[in-house]
């Protein structure tokens, strides 16, 4: 998303007249896209704000993206007061929409995914318990079918043959019309003349629905690489975490999935150390990421987001080396395939 969000932002101060330049030291203006989802995300951009403060050149610094949403969205104004003192008055706070929309024609940048990414959605109406992405790009915003369709056919035309469609929970996409459910949508993409390869991400796997998966599997140009994310395979820490599924729920969709799509590849995400996670909770995870054999999976050690429910509800009360630990073993077991 951030990806595709900085190609919009190329887009629109290209139009004002800006030329981008390859070296940090040589900018007027620095735009940073920032990422809040873990707190090493949120260090990153004060290190970074930090460096260029250093570096003796005097360039105007914009901070936009999740972080500016975050501080932006909070209408008691305490978010900003408290994003002020990590980064000063001198950083101009901007929110992504005052740059770019969904509808701003972007900038394309070549991707080592060879994917054009398409976004289809904004924003997220879940608010499991520990993610920030609610407070930080608000309520879900569904861009209209034929805006979608539109940009697909241009790529398309232009000679791109993979696209990637994106959203928050991209699978709760909804429109109106002919085309109303995301499997409605992902099965026009898929039957454009000249897609070879489409795929989407992310997927929440309360909205995987029988029909998308119909779609995946009669359209064999849509990847066999389905991401899906579990975040946690025990079920109090589910329900904890405000997951609308049991290990039992998942097991059984990624049953349905591997059947109606034998070639399947799944991948994930996977938060360890989240508060209340015992040895046996852990060892639950890894009793569904061995059953389901994932292909990756993208494993994070729990770091509370101020705001979320997590932080006011659950002290923080697995300790640090425990979380290393339980990291590099699913990391271990699934992404280096050791066995454990």
């Amino acid at each position: 998303m951030n990806f595709a969000d900085s190609e919009r932002i190329r887009a629109r101060l290209k139009k004002e007249g800006w030329r981008e330049v390859v070296r940090r030291q040589d900018a007027d203006l620095i735009i940073i896209n920032s990422c809040v989802v873990r707190e090493s995300a949120e260090n990153r951009v004060y290190g970074l704000i930090n460096e260029i403060r250093k570096s003796g050149r005097k360039p105007k610094i914009i901070l936009t993206g999740c972080l500016a949403g975050w501080a932006r969205r909070d209408q008691t104004g305490r978010n900003l007061r408290q994003l002020r003192r990590r980064i000063g008055d001198d950083v101009e706070i901007k929110l992504i929409d005052q740059f770019a929309g969904l509808e701003t024609k972007p900038q394309r940048q070549a991707h080592a995914d060879g994917y054009a990414y398409v976004p289809i959605s904004n924003g997220c109406n879940n608010f499991c318990s520990y993610c920030i992405v609610p407070f930080s790009r608000g309520r879900e915003v569904s861009r209209p079918a034929k805006a979608i369709l539109r940009e697909v056919q241009c790529l398309l035309r232009r000679g791109h043959s993979k696209i990637m469609l994106l959203g928050q929970n991209v699978n709760s996409w909804w429109g109106r019309g002919r085309i109303k459910t995301f499997a409605q949508l992902l099965e026009a993409v898929a039957t454009m003349e000249g897609l070879k390869d489409t795929t989407f991400l992310s997927a929440n796997p309360w909205d995987f629905s029988n029909d998308l998966i119909n779609v995946i599997a009669k359209n064999k140009n849509i990847s066999r690489s389905v991401h899906l994310p579990l975040q946690s395979g025990d079920d109090e820490i589910l329900r904890k975490m405000k997951r609308n599924y049991t290990a039992a729920d998942y097991l059984n969709l990624v049953t349905k999935i591997k059947k109606a799509i034998p070639d399947v590849k799944l991948t994930t995400d996977i938060i360890v150390g989240f508060p209340g996670e015992t040895e046996k909770a852990f060892e639950n995870t890894r009793k569904v990421c061995r059953a389901v054999g994932f292909e990756k999976a993208f494993v994070s050690r729990y770091s509370p987001r101020p705001g979320t429910l997590s932080v006011k509800l659950y002290p923080d009360d697995v300790p640090p080396a425990e979380k290393k630990r339980r990291w590099r073993i699913l990391n271990g077991m699934i992404n280096l395939k050791l066995g454990t």
